[in-house]
């Protein structure tokens, strides 16, 4: 199995900065949104956490319909990644994305002055059901976060651009001015590994030099 024009690798993701990211390695992708319940359990930790959903992402992917007559593109054969990225503060508690403003807010107090971890899990598989992910891995960088003053929060909150992202901020936007120190993957930070996928993707000999 090889990527190609004649068979892309399927993202299961909806995030714009995964598609924008693959497609910075040239690599042709076809986008299938994969479904599945974020909510944390009690007693989650984060690598549990993040077990599960990329798992439920993979299953929710695989399960679309397949061949000729199908409304999807997705064909038995392609190469097909998901991923899942959190926030994990000092103290352990996993930060998704914010529901409202207010949470977002919460999440930045919390961050604010302090190092926390980014952590994507993200797996490549071929796209038959129930088979085993053919590699999973996760990353964790490590985000140090100058100290932030109450106006500067709420500017940023109020501007919405943290909304969908993992600890209610965006590295690559405006909240780039917070970050002191990045110890890691800077596009880990940004939704995905962009290093240990490829390095993966060439282990498994699904992307070879042209």
């Amino acid at each position: 199995m090889r990527i190609s024009a004649d068979s892309p690798l399927v993202l299961g993701s909806a995030s714009p900065r995964r598609l924008e990211l693959l497609r910075l390695l040239g690599l042709p992708v076809v986008v299938h949104r994969a479904s599945a319940d974020e909510s944390a359990r009690a007693g989650d930790t984060a690598n549990a956490y993040l077990d599960r959903i990329v798992a439920a992402k993979l299953d929710a992917v695989r399960s679309l319909p397949k061949g000729p007559g199908a409304s999807s593109s997705l064909r038995r054969g392609q190469a097909v990644l998901v991923a899942d990225t959190i926030v994990v503060a000092r103290d352990g508690t996993i930060f998704g994305k914010p529901s409202d403003e207010e949470q977002s807010h919460a999440m930045l107090e919390r961050l604010a002055g302090a190092t926390h971890d980014v952590r994507t899990r993200f797996a490549l598989a071929d796209s038959v059901p129930d088979s085993p992910a053919a590699h999973a891995e996760t990353v964790t960088t490590r985000v140090t976060f100058r100290t932030l003053d109450g106006g500067e929060l709420r500017d940023y909150v109020a501007g919405g651009e943290g909304n969908d992202k993992a600890g209610g901020y965006a590295v690559q936007g405006m909240a780039a001015a917070f970050v002191q120190r990045i110890d890691g993957s800077y596009t880990n930070v940004v939704g995905l590994p962009l290093c240990e996928v490829v390095v993966a993707l060439r282990k498994l000999a699904w992307l070879t030099p042209r």
